[in-house]
């Protein structure tokens, strides 16, 4: 037996973007540290002769109560058992046993027990989508959902229109805004995360290379962006595509199991969505108690704020757009709160903000 003692505690990085010289850096709220007490630690293995497997067991002083941290094995069976039915939200079983991985997902099969329906696997990405195998319906989306489903967009997503982000919104760009995700996150390391509407993968990418989480799930709604994100993967060398999936679904019909995610990210998409309000509600419902949800966005505050009729041109755009324009951060934490989640913060680079809740434990 083993005894590791330590001081577990965590205060939020505020250092990554205070370096700028943007003076709107200094209007972010401060961030309250998260003190966690001191404990010993004990770590025994167990064996079970039957299946030959192995569990780590943490025992702490805490009264909470052992740990018990998972095998490989067991991390294989969970990756599986996160996805669900887009209909019914029953768990969909593969008709050949496999891994959850890029390699897999071509000419796969999965089969829902309940509603009967079968979904399937292509080169790139699995289809889980509602409308699965549906050859003569078809709903009209967006102005802004479908503009990313066109070649041309998908194939400039990280040839230039990306980049344009950081010169009209204040978005600090990939690099940093990925440090400053895995501080939000930083509570799930080493668990599974959806990057909802991930477009070219960009981030999908950085997570998987980081190996900070078990899986990881590269969800959107557009087939020619999964086939950029999928030839970049391709393109790279030693790429760990053992932990990375590509999904084709709808942000509002997610098809996971509910409370099986420990955490979502979406990267400037809140704004694209149809409906923000049924998007994170369907996040709410899928991640487990505890998980975290961290999105980037825009709002038109501000100066902004004094435009007259904004809410009337707000309106109007939705309707021909199908984008929604967020004008405070107290409408985001709203969209939050009403969605279930709670410990709502924000930090803000003029338009840029970044933001994080979690589902109640």
């Amino acid at each position: 037996m083993v005894t590791f003692v330590g001081n577990m505690s965590w205060v939020f990085l505020q250092s990554r973007l205070f370096n700028s010289r943007n003076p709107t850096l200094m209007k972010w709220p401060p961030f309250r540290p998260i003190l966690k007490p001191t404990f010993a630690v004990n770590v025994r293995a167990t064996s079970t002769s039957s299946t030959s497997t192995s569990t780590l067991v943490v025992e702490t002083n805490s009264t909470a109560g052992p740990v018990v941290v998972e095998n490989e094995e067991r991390k294989s069976i969970k990756k599986k058992n996160i996805l669900a039915c887009p209909i019914c939200y029953d768990p969909l079983a593969w008709t050949v046993d496999q891994a959850l991985s890029v390699e897999s997902v071509s000419g796969s099969t999965l089969q829902c027990s309940t509603c009967k329906k079968t979904y399937f696997g292509n080169e790139m990405h699995l289809e889980l989508t509602a409308a699965s195998g549906a050859k003569n319906y078809g709903e009209p989306m967006p102005v802004a959902t479908e503009l990313f489903r066109t070649p041309l967009v998908s194939f400039l997503y990280e040839r230039g229109w990306r980049q344009t982000f950081t010169l009209w919104g204040g978005f600090p760009g990939p690099e940093k805004e990925f440090e400053l995700t895995k501080e939000f996150l930083k509570p799930v390391l080493g668990g599974n995360i959806i990057d909802a509407s991930c477009g070219s993968g960009l981030f999908s990418r950085l997570f998987a290379k980081s190996k900070l989480f078990s899986l990881v799930v590269a969800l959107d709604y557009s087939e020619n962006m999964l086939r950029q994100c999928y030839e970049f993967i391709e393109q790279e060398e030693n790429f760990p595509k053992e932990n990375i999936v590509l999904v084709r679904a709808d942000i509002s019909r997610l098809p996971f199991a509910s409370s099986s995610v420990d955490a979502v990210h979406a990267g400037a998409a809140l704004h694209c969505w149809p409906s923000p309000l049924a998007a994170v509600a369907e996040i709410s419902r899928v991640l487990r108690p505890g998980g975290v949800f961290v999105a980037t966005t825009y709002i038109l505050d501000g100066p902004f704020s004094f435009l007259p009729f904004l809410n009337n041109i707000r309106q109007n755009t939705r309707q021909i757009s199908g984008s929604y324009v967020f004008i405070s951060e107290r409408e985001l934490e709203d969209l939050c709160r009403a969605s279930g989640l709670v410990g709502f913060t924000c930090v803000r680079n003029g338009a840029f903000v970044m933001i994080s809740a979690t589902k109640p434990t």
